[in-house]
């Protein structure tokens, strides 16, 4: 059945066809009981796990994380091993965690044990798109189509959401905390290529606070940040005047802000949105806790950019390649590194969540 899925990314990525959408039925084998949905005449429905639903009704800290890690970000069986230990963190803190991808053209909001092993495989096994906020809509509309088919056969395909996509899904379901590893941005040479991140866009206009590392180190940090400024998101490192690069706690650029505390980032967002009622999100930059030799990974970098380029990579498939190419040129050093960091993401995502919660 994997023809299925890879029919469904072709004509994802080529057709300009309109297709004839259908309400998503309540009988799909793909359903669980497990989840709640919310109807739609026209998209198939918002599936909300059962735990994440009940946190939003009691007003409970949630953190949502994203799904393009685990399905692009990470090689197997680490992945996996990230998004268990993640969840474990958040659940050990009192949050509740809520994974975010598409499931068979379904967005779901929480995936089971079960559902996150199968993202977690569905990377490399084909079975998973790269999917930004504008990739939502042909992708959701597209599984009406084939809606029948694949929920009578064993395939699942899964639309992994980036932090645009993950953004624009947890706050359509109500969560304003989410944990990530770091933001996309602009691209070093986006001046000339205009490849800039959707996350910033996203990030000007879904209220939703993003705990990450900084933004990529792979990007240009400065034009990144210069961007932020321009879209009025607000900006701070937590518990340090530099503002992180991924890799490093260090990117020798000066933080717009600074915060210490979890009450600090819900007191910030709680004026944001009730009193001065802007419309953007907010970046909060953690510092990495365990750092990659700088000099190794930026050689890596430059090598990965290179390479990337002689191969005609763009779009949105070029940070995973470079992720993975700097991994493999480092020998597994910024894996390490990078897995280390979205665990301590999560952990200070926490106390951000458990500080909104209670306001």
């Amino acid at each position: 059945m994997m023809e299925q899925c890879s029919s469904r990314m072709r004509w994802f990525h080529s057709t300009t066809t309109t297709t004839t959408t259908t309400t998503h039925s309540s009988s799909s084998t793909n359903s669980s009981s497990s989840f709640s949905s919310s109807s739609s005449s026209l998209l198939p429905n918002l599936r909300v796990q059962e735990e994440v639903q009940q946190a939003l009704l009691e007003k409970k800290p949630i953190v949502a994380l994203e799904s393009t890690i685990v399905a692009h970000g990470m090689p197997y069986p680490q992945n996996w091993e990230l998004a268990q230990d993640v969840e474990s963190i958040l659940r050990k803190e009192g949050v509740t965690p809520a994974t975010i991808a598409i499931q068979n053209g379904i967005p779901c909001v929480g995936l089971d044990p079960n559902e996150l092993h199968d993202l977690a495989l569905s990377g490399k096994e084909g079975r998973a798109i790269k999917c930004s906020t504008r990739d939502l809509p042909l992708h959701m509309t597209q599984q009406q189509d084939d809606n029948k088919s694949i929920t009578n056969s064993n395939t699942t395909c899964w639309g992994a959401t980036t932090v645009a996509s993950t953004m624009r899904l947890a706050h359509l379901a109500g969560i304003v905390t989410f944990v990530t590893g770091g933001i996309g941005g602009v691209h070093r040479h986006g001046e000339s290529t205009m490849d800039i991140s959707a996350d910033l866009m996203e990030l000007s206009r879904t209220p939703v606070i993003v705990v990450s590392a900084g933004i990529k180190s792979i990007l240009d940090i400065p034009r990144t940040l210069e961007v932020l400024e321009t879209y009025s998101v607000p900006t701070m490192s937590w518990q340090t005047n530099d503002f992180p690069a991924f890799f490093s706690p260090t990117s020798g650029v000066k933080s717009p802000a600074r915060v210490d505390t979890a009450q600090q980032v819900a007191d910030a967002f709680s004026i944001s949105q009730q009193l001065l009622q802007l419309s953007t999100g907010m970046l909060v930059a953690i510092p990495n806790p365990d750092p990659a030799n700088g000099r190794i990974v930026e050689d890596a970098i430059q090598q990965a950019v290179q390479e990337a380029n002689n191969e005609n990579i763009h779009g949105n498939d070029v940070t995973p390649y470079i992720l993975k190419r700097v991994a493999e040129t480092t020998q597994g050093i910024s894996l390490k590194s990078n897995m280390a960091l979205v665990r301590h993401n999560a952990t200070i995502g926490a106390a951000i969540a458990k500080a909104i919660a209670q306001q």
